[in-house]
This record gives structure tokens, C-alpha cells and sequence, in this order.
């Protein structure tokens, strides 16, 4: 499995994302997707970066690894954390380092 990197996800704020909870669905948009303070050290992979979605429901997700689908990506596994709520609902973050 390739490791994904920000320029994946070039273009795609703004596009929706299927988060699987079993049989169900829930939508997520990216909102955000900006690269981190680079600290290199040897062997780093990719530069590091980070990924904000929002959910327009109530409900808050546990931490965790969420399969998401993708219109244009395809189907991707990432460890979401619930990291507040706003006027449009629930954000959620993942970080790449």
C-alpha cells in the first residue's frame, strides 16, 4: 500500500466522503487540507500534513480507523479524531506524519 501524501488530496476541498459505520453511511466534506511544520529526520517518508472533514450531523465518532469512500479517490482508510464542534457540525482531523 502506497502512502498517501497532501497532493492526493490537492483540489478536493470541498468534496464529499463517505465514512462507513457498518451497514450505514455518513457524509463527511473535506474542509481542509494544509501541510504541517516539516522537522525532517532520516528516513522520513512524506512531509507531514493534515486533513479536517466535517460531519453535518449531532453525532460525535469515537477516535478510530473509519473506512472512507471517494468519488475520485476511491476507498481509503483513516484514523479519524473527533476535535470539536462548530456552527456546521462535528470536525474531525487526521494527521499524516
Amino acid at each position: 500500500m502506497r502512502s498517501l501524501m497532501i497532493e492526493d488530496f490537492a483540489g478536493a476541498n470541498g468534496q464529499g466522503f463517505d465514512l462507513s459505520i457498518g451497514e450505514a453511511t455518513m457524509a463527511l466534506t473535506l474542509v481542509d487540507a494544509r501541510p504541517l511544520p516539516v522537522n525532517p529526520f532520516p528516513g522520513q517518508l512524506r512531509h507531514p500534513f493534515s486533513l479536517m472533514f466535517r460531519a453535518a450531523g449531532p453525532v460525535i465518532l469515537p477516535q478510530r480507523l473509519y473506512k472512507l469512500r471517494n468519488s475520485r479517490m476511491g476507498a481509503l482508510d483513516l484514523f479519524l479524531v473527533p476535535i470539536g464542534r462548530d456552527g456546521q457540525g462535528v470536525v474531525y482531523q487526521a494527521i499524516f506524519n
